[in-house]
């Protein structure tokens, strides 16, 4: 079946290519990533044709800083007696997934505002991530960005870049390709660059996808001898695709055998793995194997390649000629473009449930994947492998994204992100919970945090005792080992949750620890000695509650197992501003780098600005020695900004910051009350003389009508800045600041803004705990619309909302 990659690239690549077409020849080419850009701009993924690789030097491209990863690929195992599925298989067939995480130009190095983004999170059923993206208008070979390495090394799973060389009517040229294999001397130029790529980008090999036509056996023998030149420079992977043929021809065999097998081995080692293209049959697949094995090679270094980026877990797949039942699997699969989990989500909380229904099942559980449609879940058929192997784990159950980022459970920025390099390791079981009643349902909740934007949810109706595996580990306990958790009710009192570990001795046996009662609602620490346990190594972490409640609910925000007292590391040293860019009058967009500490574990480094209030706000974070700050903002008059990085250990101590200072130029704009007199709106009104026009007339001494009063359930007063504005900060004036009882100033609300009304509302402040008559809170942000979502109105049980005024000031 002749179904080539190249007619699978869907909108973001295909349409590039064949708009390209026409001028591909001769049409100027877009900048790549190596050459000059603006000093405080940002930075993007690298991409290059073979002729422009050969002038990229790391020392000289500004981004290329930016897109390193320092995050090593870790060793990761799998115990085939803890394995969630009894039909899985460990060690035998393996999954590769080609992913386009976005487009090959314009792809952001260091992660993104907004939370729209292909946030994966179950590597332990893969073995390696294709970086998938080229095409003959943008470029054709595209290295991985590093969040997508440093979330892929944490998980064990190799990352590879991709050199793609499309047919000649989606714009390839033979010329392209007889460029990346010109010899000079004994070398491969465009070889020893893919090498420097790699190696300092840190990701571990290349997708090769030649499907340029017109080519012969010399161009073929070239190409292969390439390859083994390249991977004798330096630890450098290669998967081959088939399409090109031995004999230059560009003819899909959809299996291994006598016509493409030289690219795997020809006597000596070619490729490291080869992706068989989609239309392989039950017979063609067990001749792979079998002409695999005589060539000395494995039959799981063949991934045979499923098309799911137009229909996701409905395409139709031959799974029992590739995983047959009962029988070792034939070959390792092959995944393309499993983000239509992403892209066919309607938001959030879709992706999630299409990603579940994906990789685990149509029942969210690995152990019980059956189901009446021909997608069992990829949980079925491969055994999880975990990186959790040494100490210290720690994991805040942060996804990678988020709606807000909390640190040591204060929040100290909100508004959407994603990266994908701050991504914990994901729970090797979701989910997989035992009782004898009722399932608990854990999640993923992301609107609280200890560390981040997310932590993990356990909630439901309580009425047997329930055990919930997480993790699959490989942990030695020492005479000094600690278990710690960070946990949260919506009440004091007893929990009856303990942590459920199991040892490598009887793996399957657990042994549980009590977390005992909360003495409050926020976020609360136990630390649990292992020192009974020394010399053991443990399997599993987990949890298990017991008792009564209908709705029994507890967060998780942080697990962590390490030995001692919990270490830190020394500050950064030489921060230092390399650009920045005026986004606008009060605006700036800032490239920044620092010398990492010498000695000491390094998770990552945060970024903060300090407010001149006194608090910090959250700018971002990174495991790199540079960080792009995409938004810093002028608050009020101030002359000049102070901004923070701090070291973030492996067990997540802190180091002191070390700081450097921004100079704003010019007269800042003179601030006003922004709301004042602008047309607001609201959920209801408790009488006629207590709508919202009386939140924004400026007053607050009018007596009690003159005030917004609300008793509906949802509260709400929103106002219409008349247009996008940069908002400073905003001011309540509660119940007290207009002569009515303390007792009824509102106890916790937020602000959300937006710029049009087809934008989705994003959380600017959030205040909790109220007890005063103002409140004010600094902002960042720029929107026409504001929005005062009160949760709770007074600090009794007065079920009514009085805002004397709402303020939103900027310029």
């Amino acid at each position: 079946m002749r179904r080539p990659l190249t007619l699978l690239l869907g909108t973001a690549l295909a349409a590039t290519a064949v708009g390209a077409v026409p001028a591909a020849a001769d049409a100027p080419r877009p900048r790549p990533a190596a050459a000059a850009a603006a000093a405080g701009n940002q930075p993007y993924a690298s991409y290059w044709y073979p002729d422009t690789i050969l002038n990229w030097d790391p020392a000289t491209d500004p981004d290329a800083r930016f897109n390193r990863s320092r995050v090593p690929l870790r060793p990761r195992t799998s115990d085939p007696a803890l394995k969630a599925n009894p039909g899985a298989r460990a060690g035998e067939g393996r999954i590769a997934s080609l992913v386009s995480f976005g487009p090959t130009s314009n792809n952001p190095s260091q992660g993104s505002a907004g939370t729209d983004y292909y946030a994966f999170g179950y590597w332990q059923y893969v073995d390696k991530l294709v970086f998938w993206g080229g095409s003959a208008g943008e470029g054709l070979i595209l290295a991985p960005n590093p969040t997508v390495i440093d979330a892929a090394h944490r998980n064990g799973v190799k990352v590879y870049g991709t050199v793609f060389f499309p047919p000649t009517a989606y714009g390839g040229k033979l010329q392209w390709v007889r460029d990346f294999a010109q010899k000079s001397g004994a070398r491969y130029p465009v070889a020893d660059k893919l090498v420097q790529a790699a190696q300092y980008y840190g990701f571990d090999g290349w997708f090769i996808n030649q499907e340029t036509d017109g080519g012969d056996a010399a161009l073929a023998t070239e190409l292969r001898n390439e390859i083994k030149y390249a991977k004798a420079q330096g630890p450098t992977d290669f998967m081959w695709y088939d399409a090109m043929t031995e004999s230059g021809s560009v003819a899909w065999q959809n299996q291994l055998d006598s016509a493409n097998d030289a690219f795997l081995q020809d006597p000596a080692r070619v490729s490291d793995s080869m992706f068989v293209n989609f239309g392989w049959t039950s017979g063609g697949l067990n001749s792979s194997r079998t002409l695999a094995r005589s060539l000395g090679r494995s039959e799981y270094e063949l991934y045979s390649g499923i098309d799911t980026e137009a229909n996701g877990y409905n395409t139709s797949v031959n799974w029992s000629a590739l995983f047959p039942a009962g029988q070792p699997h034939t070959t390792s699969l092959g995944l393309y473009r499993p983000e239509w989990t992403w892209k066919s989500a309607t938001d959030r909380a879709d992706f999630y449930a299409k990603d579940s229904r994906y990789w685990v099942g149509a029942n969210a559980d690995p152990s019980d994947t059956t189901t009446s449609g021909a997608w069992k879940g990829l949980a079925s058929y491969v055994a999880e492998s975990t990186p959790i192997t040494a100490k210290p784990f720690v994991t805040s159950f942060d996804t990678g994204q988020g709606d807000f980022w909390n640190s040591a459970g204060t929040r100290v920025a909100t508004g959407g992100w994603n990266n994908l390099s701050l991504q914990d390791v994901p729970p090797t079981y979701r989910w997989l919970v035992s009782s004898t009643g009722t399932k608990l349902s854990p999640s993923i909740d992301f609107t609280d945090a200890y560390e981040g934007g997310s932590a993990l949810r356990l909630s439901g109706r309580l009425d047997a005792t329930n055990t919930v595996r997480l993790y699959q580990t490989r942990l030695p306990v020492a005479a000094d080992t600690k278990l710690s958790v960070v946990l949260r009710t919506p009440a004091a009192g007893a929990t009856g949750a303990k942590v459920a570990v199991s040892f490598t001795d009887a793996p399957t046996t657990f042994t549980t620890l009590d977390l005992g009662a909360t003495t409050g609602t926020g976020w609360e620490h136990r630390t649990l000695d292992l020192s009974g346990y020394a010399g053991r190594t443990i399997a599993q972490l987990g949890l298990q509650v017991s008792g009564s409640s209908p709705s029994y609910d507890l967060r998780i925000g942080q697990l962590a197992v390490y030995d001692g007292s919990v270490d830190t590391t020394a500050a950064p040293t030489g921060l230092t501003v390399l650009g920045s860019t005026d986004v606008s009058a009060t605006r700036r967009s800032l490239r920044l780098a620092w010398t990492a500490p010498t000695g000491g574990a390094v998770h990552h480094y945060e970024v903060y600005r300090r407010n001149p209030d006194g608090t910090r706000t959250f700018l971002g974070a990174t495991p790199d020695d540079a960080y792009f700050v995409p938004q810093l903002d002028r608050v009020g008059a101030e002359s000049t900004a102070t901004l923070d990085v701090e070291t973030v250990s492996t067990e997540y101590g802190r180091s002191a910051p070390v700081s450097t200072t921004v100079t704003w130029g010019g007269t800042p704009p003179a601030e006003s009350n922004l709301a004042l007199g602008r047309p607001a709106t609201a959920s209801g009104q408790c009488n006629g003389t207590e709508g919202p026009a009386q939140a924004v007339n400026g007053s607050v001494g009018g007596g009690n009508g003159d005030k917004w009063c609300t008793l509906t359930d949802a509260k709400w007063l929103e106002v219409d800045l008349g247009s996008a504005r940069t908002l400073s900060r905003f001011v309540v004036k509660h119940a007290a600041a207009g002569g009515e009882s303390a007792a009824w100033n509102t106890r916790d609300y937020s602000v959300q803004v937006r710029s049009s009304t087809t934008d989705p509302w994003t959380t600017a402040a959030t205040v909790t705990g109220n007890t005063a008559a103002t409140t004010t809170s600094p902002a960042a942000v720029t929107a026409r619309y504001v929005r005062l979502v009160i949760t709770k109105p007074t600090r009794t049980t007065d079920p009514a909302a009085r805002i004397y005024e709402f303020e939103a000031w900027g310029s």
